[in-house]
C-alpha cells in the first residue's frame, strides 16, 4: 500500500496584519515592531486522492440460544379477596365475600403442618400396618 504525497506546495495568504506597539519605556523611547510581513498567500491547486486497502466490513448472522436448565423449586402464595353482590342505585342490597389464598407450587409437594389432612398420628398409637393411602394418614381398606 502506498500513498503519493506531493513534494511541493504553492501557498498564498491574503489579508493584512498591522501591528503597532507604541509607548514609552522610560528613557528607551518609543518602541515599534518592524520587519514582519503583512501579506501571506496560500494556494492549494488540488488534493491527492487517498486510497486505503480495507476490505468491506460484513456482519455475519448471530445465533443465540437461551434455555432454562431447570425451573427453580418454589411456592408462590396468591392472596384472593373477591366480593360479589347486588346493589340498587348505589345501595348495597346483597353481598357475598370470598377470600383466602391460593398457592402455585413448583416443587415436590411436602405439605406444611397446617396443610395435612386426616387424623394425626401420635406417639401413643401404633403405626399403620400397610402403606398409606396418598393424601391421608389412613392405611388402605
Amino acid at each position: 500500500m502506498s500513498v503519493d504525497i506531493p513534494d511541493e506546495y504553492d501557498i498564498t495568504l491574503s489579508g493584512g496584519i498591522t501591528t503597532t506597539l507604541a509607548g514609552s519605556l522610560g528613557s528607551v523611547g518609543p518602541v515599534t515592531l518592524a520587519g514582519i510581513p503583512d501579506t501571506f498567500h496560500i494556494h492549494v491547486e488540488k488534493l491527492p486522492k487517498i486510497q486505503l486497502g480495507v476490505d468491506p466490513i460484513t456482519i455475519q448472522p448471530l445465533t443465540l440460544n437461551l434455555a432454562i436448565k431447570e425451573v427453580p423449586s418454589m411456592r408462590t402464595h396468591l392472596p384472593a379477596d373477591f366480593s360479589v353482590g347486588f346493589s340498587l342505585m348505589g345501595m348495597e342490597l346483597f353481598c357475598i365475600r370470598l377470600c383466602g389464598e391460593a398457592q402455585m407450587i413448583n416443587e415436590p409437594y411436602r405439605p406444611n403442618p397446617c396443610e395435612k389432612c386426616g387424623p394425626s398420628i401420635t406417639g401413643t398409637q401404633p403405626p399403620p400396618a400397610g402403606p398409606l393411602v396418598p393424601g391421608t394418614a389412613e392405611p388402605p381398606g
